[in-house]
């Protein structure tokens, strides 16, 4: 257990966690009890000896306060959580990992070994060139890497065995938690804001070192269904009503100009996300995102708009439009107590980095856990290119976050003391 965060991290990204969109069970995948046991498990072995996991997977523990009771603050800091999610994304495989660590990258693109078409470009990865002469870590090129979140993972873990280490490092109660089902919208479904009992929290979930997250996109699914009618082909004539031809016109009629390949910052987007079907019937997922919550009514009215369009092409055909709420901004709800994100700012500043904020575009179990009533920002890790192939961690920024959150336990005790 005296591991650095490079291998725990390996170690993590080896195991197939992939979660599962649409999955009556929870976690969506079974195979997730594979981390999250495992997690649980390296937890008490540090020592944490209220560890546990429940059936639905949240894996829990504390780190109890380490201030003598003389100390100003005894008994008077709140309470932090840690969380960070297993689950890697549904989109590309997470099975047969082969993490590729190549200990100092002199720079330029990067041709992975399991698949040459698959090429991380110097070109589209701006924080490469930082990262000349450092460790960083790939996928082979055949998976994802799964550093989204198990970097996270294994930061906390490195975290945790730090401050166990050095008792010099004064802290107060520390929750720690690791999720399920975090990649398919589900992750805080069945967590239990009072039985983890923290007052703030951080998830460790970012990616380019420096980067701090108090505000996120707010989320809808939209999901078409068009209604048609299927017949054999030859005898189709005047019969046949091919629900993937309208749903066809659908997807050409979404605007290019709201859509993720071409919207940065803070304006939103409108992304076709999983599209399914045959003749009869067919269905389309697509994600609505807005930083400023009423606009997605906005958006909502632009499907709405072009579904009025499409019908009249396609008379026979039934199209219905439902819309299902995912999570909102977590700066609606941070909260008035300013420490939850000076002390993160500061955190960072100590890491030797230079802290800036920026609104993450996506959301994070943190998105959830604000909007429930436990303020929680997010931390970055160090990864970058999430949810592919050519996923990519700085093992520098992995440390960089290790001592960030090292330094938040301790500050949190210093602003107490003030």
């Amino acid at each position: 257990m005296k591991e650095q965060a490079l291998e725990k991290f390996i170690r993590y990204a080896k195991i197939d966690t992939q979660s599962k969109d649409d999955a009556e069970a929870y976690p969506s995948t079974k195979k997730q009890f594979d981390l999250l046991n495992l997690l649980m498990k390296e937890l008490g072995e540090l020592g944490l000896k209220d560890a546990r996991i429940d059936k639905y997977g949240y894996v829990t523990a504390t780190l109890p306060s380490n201030l003598p009771s003389s100390h100003k603050a005894r008994g008077k800091v709140p309470v932090i959580g840690l969380v960070a999610h297993v689950d890697t994304s549904p989109s590309a495989s997470g099975a047969n990992v082969k993490p590729q660590v190549i200990p100092a990258y002199a720079g330029g693109d990067i041709i992975l070994p399991g698949d040459p078409s698959v090429i991380i470009r110097e070109s589209e990865n701006p924080e490469l060139k930082r990262n000349i002469g450092k460790s960083i870590v790939t996928s082979d090129g055949t998976t994802l890497l799964g550093a989204d979140d198990k970097a996270g993972c294994a930061i906390i873990m490195t975290a945790v065995q730090t401050l166990l280490g050095s008792p010099d490092l004064l802290h107060g109660d520390i929750r720690v938690a690791f999720t399920p089902d975090e990649e398919v919208g589900a992750g805080t479904k069945f967590f239990d804001l009072k039985s983890f009992g923290a007052d703030f929290a951080y998830t460790v979930d970012g990616d380019t070192p420096g980067e701090l997250n108090k505000e996120t996109f707010s989320a809808d699914l939209a999901v078409i269904t068009v209604h048609g009618r299927n017949i054999h082909p030859g005898s189709a004539k005047n019969i046949m009503v091919n629900s993937l031809r309208a749903m066809a016109d659908i997807v050409s009629r979404m605007p290019m100009d709201t859509a993720p390949e071409t919207t940065e910052g803070y304006e939103p987007y409108i992304h076709p996300h999983v599209i399914e079907g045959e003749e009869a019937r067919s269905t389309l997922k697509i994600l609505l995102r807005d930083f400023n919550t009423a606009g997605l009514d906005v958006l909502k009215r632009k499907l709405e708009a072009i579904i009025a369009e499409v019908r009249p092409l396609h008379p026979k055909a039934r199209i219905e439009l439902a819309i299902i709420e995912q999570y909102r901004n977590m700066k609606d709800y941070m909260g008035k107590d300013p420490r939850v994100l000076e002390c993160m700012w500061e955190a960072t500043r100590r890491a030797d980095l230079t802290p800036v904020w920026v609104p993450i575009r996506g959301g994070t179990d943190g998105s959830r856990l604000t909007e429930k009533g436990l303020p929680t920002p997010n931390l970055f890790t160090g990864g970058q290119n999430y949810h592919g192939p050519t996923e990519w961690l700085s093992v520098d920024g992995m440390n960089k976050s290790v001592a960030t959150v090292v330094h938040l336990a301790q500050i949190w005790v210093e602003k107490t003391s003030a």
